[in-house]
């Protein structure tokens, strides 16, 4: 996913696209272990193919959904907000779009644990788009947490390790009090393990949506989970933004987006 702030906009851990690696991993999703998705996280199954998606912010403006639905985009998470005193312009369009051209759509936050607490962070969050209904076309809400974009020197934000917990702990309560679904968590596994300490206490209770480009699979995850609800493979392709897979059929991901 994108900042739509400065500094520019793609995260360290992107690059180029690898389109053969692209068709290894779809391969061997589809010839391995998927997912039957459940109200939290998903179980691995097996399944014919895995759904494909793409997640958007403000840099990729009034997305054409319709087109991105001929091409096959089952799903999209939507950037949402940032700390608490940004908002998407674009994010309006962009999530009732989606939803219109038939896609099923969720938001995202971009996280700044160093601005303000948890609690706050997911409160503006839900209230400015990043909410959640049974109705089988709305994804849950997703925290995207990575390093510090604004800050090479404090990746993990000035926090200790179990201050970092904490923090994620409470934007999920708050998330989960006010939705009544916990976040997905987007990060990576080198800053979830450098970050957090390798901690397994979210995991159980959390779909991990996993960022790893220029690979054939979703690598190591991070401490706790054994396997990803959702895999960013790439930064740029067919679909406007960030490619992405559920790890599951597409009636299986209505499934997980109705919470069971």
């Amino acid at each position: 996913m994108a900042r739509d702030r400065k500094p520019p906009r793609r995260r360290t851990h992107r690059g180029t696209r690898h389109r053969a690696r692209l068709v290894a991993a779809v391969t061997a999703l589809s010839a391995g272990a998927t997912a039957l998705a459940l109200a939290l996280t998903v179980v691995p199954a097996a399944a014919a193919s895995p759904a494909k998606g793409h997640d958007v912010s403000s840099h990729q403006k009034n997305v054409d959904w319709p087109s991105a639905k001929a091409k096959g985009a089952t799903f999209a998470y939507v950037k949402a907000t940032e700390s608490t005193d940004y908002v998407s312009p674009y994010f309006t369009q962009q999530y009732n779009g989606a939803r219109a051209a038939g896609i099923i759509r969720g938001a995202y936050h971009f996280a700044l644990p160093n601005k303000s607490s948890g609690t706050a962070q997911a409160a503006y969050f839900v209230a400015h788009g990043g909410g959640w209904k049974a109705d089988g076309w709305t994804l849950p809400p997703a925290l995207d947490i990575e390093y510090n974009p604004y800050d090479r020197k404090h990746g993990c934000y000035g926090l200790s390790k179990a201050k970092t917990v904490a923090w994620i702990k409470a934007f999920s309560a708050e998330v989960k009090r006010e939705t009544g679904r916990r976040p997905v968590i987007y990060t990576t596994a080198h800053w979830w393990n450098t970050c957090t300490g390798s901690s397994t206490a979210l995991a159980s209770t959390h779909a991990l949506w996993i960022a790893r480009h220029e690979s054939a699979d979703a690598g190591s995850l991070p401490a706790g989970w054994s396997y990803w609800t959702f895999w960013q493979y790439d930064n740029s392709g067919s679909l406007p933004g960030d490619q992405n897979l559920f790890n599951g059929t597409a009636s299986q991901l209505r499934k997980f987006a109705r919470g069971y």
